[in-house]
């Protein structure tokens, strides 16, 4: 469930903001100081002086008075701070360097964008660029003042409207001290998807409503819903984190998930008159939602589960602490190992190389001589070299011999005409010869 952090604050982001952000942190004034609160200071003193300073240095109470506008940034810093229970520990513990870090979620105002902002934020936001919208200032404003329109709810009845966007619909439930002693439950969903907020006010003493509990939407299957939970005993709020900061380190983001499963600040209301509100919360268009208010009465069971689940969470939270040491320890081994895995395999294929050379050399003999190519062979099939063609000259004739046989069958016969007609062939004399004819024995 989210927790009561509602301000505009923009983030350095990218790799030139590190450095810039290490000189912003030593010019930063100390949160504590800007809010005028000391370091004791309940969550409940935190949130009234951040509505304070809010409302007084909003740019659309201060038009384009520079020095308003960086006051109201700097207040907005520092309750960023100091309402998260995860960065205050952080920075009483280390200071601004130990939650420069996890400053990279944009949250803005969209009352105050104009229309090509709203675009550009719209479109980031349809990117997947993490972008966290704050209450309109007019709307906090004006429910200080007591100038809204509260319309009655009636537990266990559902109601179906349209939120302008900027806007909100305020609404007022009375419960018993019997119902609030079985607890309360407001449940606000959308089935069109839309953008919202659910708002939880308390009473001031002038009339006035003073923002206490924010939670956002969020897309559960094919609804956004949002649920506040006051049963009696502590109920926690989770923060999805970034998309972006669970890519770069997901082992990281997988220890750190169950960081922001931080308790609510109210867990229990008293009986009497309570204020909720829905703030639209789209870029461009009008929120429809569905809210209605429960009695834990009717829920014994569902209770019970919730209270044992989220006991759960937390054992899990605090074994995962400890697993994330084991984790590393095993890690680190593992990289290790598989470095010097790496390095007896490359050690054993050059002991293996060198024995195989230091074995070859042991011979008398010349090494063998390169054979030449089968292409070259077939270019110079009579090649020899000149020393061996004058130690061998016969050698050399039956190679050029046999070189002449594949010549010209053709130039065999004409040749053996011309020589029959230069040298006629010739004549036998009859000339007698006497055999000497025996008979057979």
């Amino acid at each position: 469930m989210a927790g009561s952090r509602f301000g505009s604050f923009k983030s350095e982001k990218g790799d030139s903001a590190a450095a810039a952000a290490a000189d912003g942190a030593a010019q930063r004034r100390d949160p504590y100081e800007v809010l005028g609160v000391g370091r004791n200071a309940t969550e409940q003193e935190i949130k009234s002086a951040f509505r304070r300073m809010a409302l007084k240095y909003h740019p659309d109470k201060n038009g384009d008075d520079p020095v308003a506008s960086d006051m109201f940034q700097e207040v907005t810093f520092s309750y960023n701070i100091l309402s998260d229970p995860n960065k205050r520990r952080q920075y009483d513990t280390s200071g601004f360097e130990a939650i420069e870090s996890d400053s990279q979620e944009l949250e803005l105002d969209l009352s105050s964008l104009n229309t090509v902002n709203t675009v550009f934020a719209a479109l980031f936001s349809k990117l997947g660029v993490p972008i966290k919208t704050t209450v309109s200032a007019t709307v906090l404003e004006e429910a200080l003042n007591g100038s809204v329109v509260v319309s009655q709810l009636q537990l266990g009845n559902a109601v179906h409207r349209k939120v302008e966007k900027q806007s909100a619909h305020f609404y007022s439930v009375d419960i018993t001290e019997k119902q609030a002693k079985m607890g309360l439950v407001c449940r606000v969903h959308s089935n069109e998807k839309s953008k919202f907020k659910l708002l939880y006010f308390e009473l001031e003493e002038n009339g006035g409503l003073s923002l206490a509990l924010q939670e956002d939407g969020v897309k559960t299957g094919k609804v956004t819903s949002a649920g506040m939970y006051f049963l009696g005993f502590p109920v926690y709020r989770f923060e999805q984190s970034s998309s972006a900061g669970s890519a770069k380190d997901s082992d990281g983001a997988f220890f750190k998930k169950l960081d922001s499963f931080q308790p609510c600040d109210i867990h229990e209301l008293k009986p009497g008159t309570h204020f909720f509100a829905v703030y639209g919360d789209n870029f461009f268009k009008s929120a429809s939602y569905t809210i209605e208010v429960v009695c834990g009465e009717s829920f014994p069971a569902e209770k019970e589960k919730l209270r044992s689940v989220e006991a759960k969470i937390l054992t899990k939270r605090a074994e995962l602490s400890k697993f994330e040491s084991e984790y590393r320890e095993v890690l680190a081994k593992f990289n290790e190992m598989t470095s010097r895995y790496a390095q007896e395999m490359q050690t054993i294929d050059v002991l293996l190389k060198e024995r195989n050379e230091v074995q070859a050399s042991y011979t008398i003999s010349a090494p063998p001589l390169k054979r030449s190519s089968s292409r070259n062979k077939m270019k110079s099939p009579s090649k020899v070299p000149k020393g061996d063609a004058e130690k061998h000259p016969q050698k050399e004739k039956r190679v050029k011999d046999h070189c002449m046989e594949g010549y010209g069958s053709e130039d065999d016969n004409s040749s053996e005409k011309k020589t029959k007609g230069r040298f006629p062939r010739s004549k036998w004399l009859n000339i007698p010869f006497k055999i000497d004819r025996r008979k057979p024995c």
